[in-house]
């Protein structure tokens, strides 16, 4: 797996949702997602860990009561790859069928 750069990773980030962005002092992505409470935040974790899990490439997550924290890097590239920003588009996906 190769490292995102150059042109091919601004068109990369340029087809996911804008509220992604760019780590703070990393090579991965990050976004926050706000849900009415607990149980909603939990189910969205839930369909996002069964995509994460059949394309086998896994986020850095936290949940605080109704908020989830996702950042996406390859541990292995060591850094932005295009198995990022495939999960980045499926998580999306997801975010938009639980709103």
């Amino acid at each position: 797996m190769t490292r995102l750069e150059g042109t091919l990773r601004d068109e990369a980030l340029a087809t996911l949702e804008a509220a992604w962005h760019e780590a703070d002092g990393r090579d991965a992505l990050t976004r926050r997602f706000d849900f009415r409470d607990f149980s909603e935040a939990f189910a969205f974790m839930t369909r996002v860990a069964l995509a994460a899990e059949a394309m086998g490439h896994h986020p850095e997550w936290s949940n605080v009561y109704r908020t989830v924290t996702i950042t996406l890097t390859t541990h292995d590239a060591g850094g932005l790859t295009d198995k990022d920003i495939a999960l980045a588009a499926a998580i999306d996906r997801i975010a938009s069928q639980s709103v």
